[in-house]
């Protein structure tokens, strides 16, 4: 236990030295890429975003090891928006107008990201988005690199429905009070309508930010499920809510074998601060999980362990869809042959990888990506087991089709279309 506690603080010392060499260089190259990385580095967020920070850093310096981009090496810029959603449009337009950098990579509540696409939007700024969301959304300027609703949210409740995963037929929704719970609650109603659900089989919860007094919520999810059908929570918290909550769950023995908890915001990184004996059998739906077998999972877990040098260092979804990201638009630069953004945006449209999932992923011109849906179970360790996947990877819909008036909307910024959300194409004929 004490070696273990030497390495992991010789790890974090060497992981804050890293990330201040970065920081503060030397001397300013004048003919460096410059890239900019808007996390939280304090505030609520701080836990969940600052190791996207650092991934963003092993990218960089992987790249720079490599001769840069084009000939240059690449700068990292970092801003700290301290959790603070306001902060991030201050922030974001500062990268783009006094720093000058060639692509952002950054945000992580649905919240920020509303904040900074207007900035992005006016300014003509490249934004990489690396967390799952709710959809509804393609803007010009951003290229999404996390989940939508039907590559995570609808492949776990499908997967609840079935007989593998317990045939479930009584659905407690619960979210952190904002809007991605709100937006993908909404879809998820009406696809569990749309599966002939009754409204009376569905219990919807918000709860504020950091909320911790859960024997109340508990008790009445517990009621809810012993109407005597199987009974599921699809849980959209977000922070350390989720220690309190699963905290609760042990205290009042509902564990999986009677109401199972899906979560769409908890990875390993998260169960790291928790006992997660009594939360076995539990499960997460991502499109990633640091257990995937795969050659190319191999080499991304090695290339963090040896970024931080600690070497149990746990990746996650977020971190691996910034990856992804990042490789996509270091390919494309080098496909452009140039950074400025138009060109760049031209060129992602098709890139593809083989990610750590495993599968091939391919940027599609609606800005999202293809990615697969995968099931994991918690271990008595807080690691994942895969116990389910897709069989490919799942082209993401901008726009829900369980919404009326969303499934009417197309997203797609090639001719004819060139929109995020028309209902008919802009360029209806070439004359």
């Amino acid at each position: 236990m004490k070696i273990n506690l030497v390495v992991r603080r010789v790890a974090r010392w060497r992981l804050v030295l890293l990330t201040l060499l970065f920081a503060v260089p030397a001397a300013a190259d004048e003919s460096a890429i410059k890239v900019g990385i808007l996390h939280s580095l304090s505030g609520t967020m701080a836990f969940s975003e600052a190791v996207l920070k650092d991934t963003v850093l092993m990218m960089i310096r992987d790249q720079n090891s490599k001769g840069g981009l084009l000939g240059r090496k690449l700068e990292p810029i970092i801003a700290d928006p301290a959790s603070d959603w306001s902060f991030f449009a201050e922030k974001g337009r500062d990268l783009l107008t006094k720093d000058n950098v060639a692509v952002v990579f950054g945000c992580w509540t649905s919240a920020s990201r509303k904040s900074v696409i207007p900035v992005f939007e006016q300014l003509n700024g490249l934004l990489y988005y690396p967390i799952q969301y709710e959809g509804e959304e393609s803007s010009r300027n951003v290229f999404y690199t996390g989940a939508t609703p039907n590559q995570q949210a609808i492949p776990a409740v499908q997967f609840l429905l079935s007989k593998d995963g317990g045939e479930i037929r009584r659905w407690v929704l619960l979210g952190t009070d904002y809007v991605y719970p709100r937006t993908t609650n909404r879809i998820l109603e009406a696809y569990l309508a749309d599966q002939g659900t009754s409204p009376d089989d569905v219990l919807t919860i918000y709860t504020p930010y950091g909320f911790f007094d859960w024997q109340e919520i508990v008790e009445k999810i517990k009621v809810f499920g012993s109407a005597g059908k199987r009974t599921a929570v699809i849980s959209t918290l977000d922070g350390n809510a989720n220690t309190y909550f699963y905290r609760e769950l042990a205290a009042q023995n509902v564990d999986a074998a009677n109401i199972p908890v899906m979560a769409l915001s908890v990875s390993e990184r998260e169960l790291a601060s928790v006992d997660a004996k009594p939360l076995a059998g539990h499960m997460a739906a991502w499109n990633y999980f640091q257990s995937v077998k795969s050659p190319e999972n191999k080499r991304f877990t090695a290339m963090w362990r040896d970024f931080t040098g600690n070497p149990s260092e746990i990746t996650n979804d977020p971190m691996e869809a910034t990856f992804i990201g990042f490789r996509m638009w270091a390919q494309a630069v080098a496909q452009a042959g140039t950074t400025d953004v138009n060109a760049v945006r031209q060129a992602m449209y098709g890139q593809r990888i083989k990610a750590p999932s495993g599968y091939d992923e391919v940027m599609n011109t609606n800005h999202h990506l293809s990615k697969p849906a995968m099931i994991g179970q918690i271990d008595a360790y807080g690691r994942f087991d895969v116990i389910w996947r897709s069989t490919s990877a799942i082209r993401a819909d901008a726009w829900s089709k369980y919404i009326p008036d969303s499934a009417k909307r197309t997203a797609n910024w090639t001719f004819p279309w060139v929109c995020g959300g028309c209902i008919e194409p802009t360029f209806k004929d070439w004359e």
